[in-house]
């Protein structure tokens, strides 16, 4: 994967602005990062967006910038020129596709079909933007494409909110979300930067979207094991399973037929972007232990233990 598409990829929500003035872009953009999302798709739809992707990229050379709604390989050069990392268009335009990639950049166009899909992957284009994602038919309508289309990657837009950010990201072929839910014109309008972190912080939250799976209880052998989880299945009425490492009562409780990690147990946790979540709990001082981790037959993380305890128990991070 491409460096630039793979920052995307990491972010997982890129913030999508019109701005209005120049002297908006620095505040909006450190409103942004200190809300956990270091990126924004600079639309060229207001006249300032060139100076705005210029002065952000002088400043902040850390954010991730794109520019969007990018019509015309001239607008393209203009945006690259100015710092924007990767360009982002509404439409296919093999023109403007083809001067992108042969300059080097990385070219996201607007696609809503399989033809066009296609015809820009054969182009060159890494990356594809969904648009407008939920006029078109959504998550349903990629997962059908991307049986056929199995190197597709998407970037979707159009629709995509706190909602149902989720359901988009919880597919592996769709690679990150464009939104505007987070910093919404008015509030831009307003300059009300700190709501606009506290909106950025809560896009990450739900993104993250960890939850709780099960609580995993160690036993010394297999019969106490089995005995525990027949315990919980008639005092919670639920359905005992077996396994080849552990017995489950329903799917709240996994006894342990051996003693594995944590004093007590663990507590499994999952979460519909594993690596993003790694990455934020990186960022916070949490460390992995990565000879735990499991993996997906294309190479993604599927599951891993964090470091140390927590009350006598390990925590376990499993993709959704």
């Amino acid at each position: 994967m491409n460096p630039i598409v793979e920052k995307v990829y990491q972010i997982g929500i890129i913030p999508v602005i019109a701005f209005n003035s120049v002297d908006e872009a620095l505040p909006l953009c450190k409103a942004l990062a200190e809300g956990g999302l270091p990126a924004a798709e600079v639309t060229f739809r207001t006249a300032c967006a060139e100076e705005c992707i210029r002065k952000i990229h002088e400043e902040m050379p850390e954010m991730l910038l794109g520019a969007g709604t990018v019509l015309t390989c001239e607008q393209a050069d203009r945006a690259m020129a100015a710092g924007a990392s990767f360009i982002v268009a509404p439409g296919f335009d093999p023109e403007v596709c083809k001067h992108v990639i042969a300059k080097g950049g990385i070219m996201m166009p607007g696609t809503c079909s399989a033809g066009e899909m296609q015809q820009a992957m054969n182009m060159g284009c890494e990356a594809l933007k969904f648009f407008p994602a939920e006029a078109n038919g959504g998550v349903g309508m990629l997962k059908n494409i991307g049986a056929a289309l199995k190197g597709a990657r998407w970037m979707c837009t159009g629709g995509v909110n706190a909602k149902n950010v989720n359901d988009y990201l919880g597919y592996d072929q769709i690679f990150a979300v464009g939104g505007t839910w987070m910093c919404k014109s008015d509030v831009i309008k307003a300059g009300d930067w700190a709501k606009i972190t506290a909106q950025s912080k809560e896009a990450v939250d739900t993104m993250l979207g960890l939850k709780l799976l099960h609580v995993g209880i160690n036993t010394d052998n297999a019969g106490e094991a089995e005995q525990l989880a027949l315990l919980l299945c008639k005092l919670f009425n639920l359905e005992p399973r077996h396994g080849q490492k552990s017995e489950f009562a329903g799917n709240y409780f996994e006894c342990m037929k051996s003693p594995f990690l944590g004093k007590n147990g663990h507590i499994a946790m999952r979460t519909p972007d594993l690596k993003a979540a790694m990455e934020e709990l990186e960022e916070n001082g949490f460390r992995f232990r990565m000879e735990t981790a499991a993996y997906f037959e294309d190479g993604r993380i599927k599951n891993v233990y964090l470091e140390g305890e927590y009350g006598g128990f390990a925590i376990h991070i499993m993709q959704k």
